[in-house]
């Protein structure tokens, strides 16, 4: 059988004839499309440069000497830690500290009860009122006193038996609703300053801090 001459398109070497022994020829393939280039790069680098320049111009925001930007508002203070005749909450309890009495060097009316101190004794007095709906449990020992230097003084068990005048000495329930006079006696260093008082409703909770000066 012979074999056909292969078609061949016009314009291309032999057009219409086939030589022996020599592959067909095959059309060109059409030369693949000119890709297109990418404008976006160039605009968003454009944007940038634009903001830069605001920037610079505006001198970032100087701060005027309140401590403001230009054209805001000046920063926040921070919070004031409450004093004395201030009610503070820390879990069930509400605390109201009404004074502090330092210098003491003994404490208790009765001569076999009386407890003299280390140091000095400083007498914080405080109202606790259970704000919750359950009794709760309120302790001297669970507040904790300090003094100008950052140290911490717990309270005197002894010198509060002694001094005989708080509605809760050692340890007590609070129905809820009900407000106890409550005062809590540290012995501490002569020379000591007590600066402030921190209160629990128990010895596990957060405690919130009363300055005494």
């Amino acid at each position: 059988m012979s074999q056909q001459p292969f078609p061949l398109q016009p314009g291309q070497p032999n057009a219409g004839q086939h030589t022996p022994g020599q592959p067909y020829p095959y059309p060109a393939p059409p030369a693949p499309p000119a890709k297109k280039k990418r404008r976006w790069p160039w605009i968003v680098l454009a944007v940038i440069a634009v903001i830069v320049i605001i920037a610079v111009a505006t001198g970032g925001g100087k701060k005027d000497d309140a401590g403001s930007t230009a054209g805001g508002s000046a920063a926040p203070t921070a919070a004031k830690t409450p004093g004395l005749n201030t009610a503070v909450r820390d879990g069930k309890f509400e605390f109201v500290v009404t004074g502090v009495e330092a210098g003491l060097g003994e404490v208790g009316d009765n001569p076999y009860l009386a407890k003299k101190a280390q140091g000095q004794f400083v007498v914080v007095s405080m109202t606790v009122k259970n704000i919750g709906t359950k009794p709760q449990s309120f302790s001297p020992s669970s507040q904790k006193l300090k003094d100008a230097q950052g140290r911490t003084f717990e309270s005197d068990s002894m010198a509060q038996i002694a001094l005989g005048d708080s509605d809760v000495p050692v340890w007590d329930n609070i129905n809820p609703g009900n407000t106890v006079q409550v005062k809590v006696v540290f012995d501490m260093p002569k020379d000591a300053s007590p600066a402030s008082i921190e209160l629990h409703d128990s010895m596990f909770s957060g405690g919130t801090k009363v300055t005494l000066k």
